[in-house]
């Protein structure tokens, strides 16, 4: 669970605690290699296309798939991270993190931009990132991946590139990392 998504719920910093471990460390990173591959493959190669990493969550991983295509076409993705906190309908109950910055240094026009985020669940994030990325430029298309899915779209969004399907109850929370992901609730 993102550290906005944390300090965002009421009543502000609620505590993880996990009782699941869904995925390990080598688990996301098959998953990882497997997404990089997919993208590869339904792009027809790397041209034209940059990733976007959502803060504070989806950056690692588009940082880490970013990473995996390098191995695989032995090409540079260009890739950024975007702050979509002034972009949510519920910008007055979540909490804005100075260390949370939007750094995008390249064009979007005429691009594949590919979201990367750690966890799908309303879609309400996805949806204001969409918004930020049309207000920077004309993209090509958007495309977007996630390490979990966890269904309760409140939007009709959905990945094009998915780590792990993971049905949740709405209560619930996923903590997505590098280091794994696991199932568990916010303690306040």
């Amino acid at each position: 669970m993102a550290k906005r998504e944390r300090s965002g719920t009421p009543p502000y910093g609620g505590f993880f605690n996990a009782h699941t471990e869904v995925m390990d460390s080598q688990a996301v990173a098959r998953a990882i290699k497997r997404i990089a591959h997919e993208i590869v493959e339904r792009n027809d190669g790397l041209d034209d296309l940059c990733l976007v990493g959502l803060q504070t969550g989806g950056v690692e991983f588009a940082e880490a798939i970013a990473a995996s295509l390098a191995k695989i076409e032995e090409t540079i993705v260009p890739t950024g991270c975007l702050d979509v906190a002034l972009y949510r309908d519920d910008i007055n109950i979540r909490p804005i993190l100075p260390e949370a910055m939007t750094d995008i240094t390249f064009d979007l026009n005429r691009q594949k931009v590919i979201i990367v985020d750690d966890v799908l669940f309303t879609g309400r994030t996805i949806r204001s990132a969409m918004d930020a990325i049309m207000d920077s430029g004309r993209p090509q298309n958007i495309q977007l991946a996630v390490m979990v899915d966890r269904g309760h779209r409140e939007l009709p969004i959905k990945a094009d590139y998915v780590g792990k399907n993971l049905p949740t109850r709405r209560g619930e929370a996923v903590n997505a990392t590098l280091e794994g992901v696991e199932l568990g609730e916010v303690l306040r």
